[in-house]
């Protein structure tokens, strides 16, 4: 580090930064168009192998319906081969994407410390909380709002109201109460 105290100054300068990036980039690009290369031509002399050309000319129906049946067999086979590795492929897969999620974990845990039970009133509380701020003790109780309770005299009042209640139920019942009902909401209009 200079004196300071800044970040290093890099040794290359930012043109031959930029130069050696164009060189690596042009390299990557070489190389992924060679290995495409290599993938046609591999799949060139494999088709060759194992599929040799068809002559077809000049054969009977007997040999042609046999043809056919080898080349179904065959066709069997590759895609039981292709199933097999796909299988394999998917496999393989699952594991590397298991075996990714535990380095994960294993590199992200550590050791929780055993938590103690520790009993703490408000003031104390609020004395850690606000620290020097705080004034005197804190009673929690103070604040809530106290109820009286009133003697038996509302309970008389809702026995009276049930009362009026099933009175009024009786008196609106039948068409007298629609009638009733009816020219109230008249005389309101």
């Amino acid at each position: 580090m200079n004196p300071k105290g800044d970040k290093p100054k890099s040794k290359i300068s930012a043109s031959r930064k930029l130069s050696l990036k164009m060189l690596l980039l042009t390299r990557a690009c070489e190389d992924l168009e060679r290995e495409k290369q290599e993938r046609e031509e591999e799949k060139v002399r494999y088709i060759g192998e194992n599929l040799p050309p068809l002559q077809l000319s000049g054969l009977s129906l007997d040999d042609l319906q046999k043809l056919c049946k080898q080349l179904h067999s065959k066709i069997d086979v590759v895609d039981e081969e292709r199933y097999d590795s796909e299988s394999k492929v998917g496999k393989h897969n699952k594991d590397i994407h298991e075996l990714k999620l535990k380095i994960q974990d294993l590199g992200g845990k550590f050791k929780k410390p055993a938590l103690r039970k520790v009993r703490v009133s408000a003031d104390e509380m609020m004395r850690a909380l606000l620290g020097s701020k705080h004034k005197g003790s804190m009673d929690l109780r103070a604040n809530l709002k106290s109820v009286k309770k009133e003697d038996g005299k509302q309970d008389k009042v809702l026995t009276s109201e049930v009362g009026d209640w099933r009175k009024n139920v009786e008196a609106m019942s039948g068409m007298e109460g629609r009638k009733k009902m009816f020219d109230t909401a008249g005389g309101a209009q």
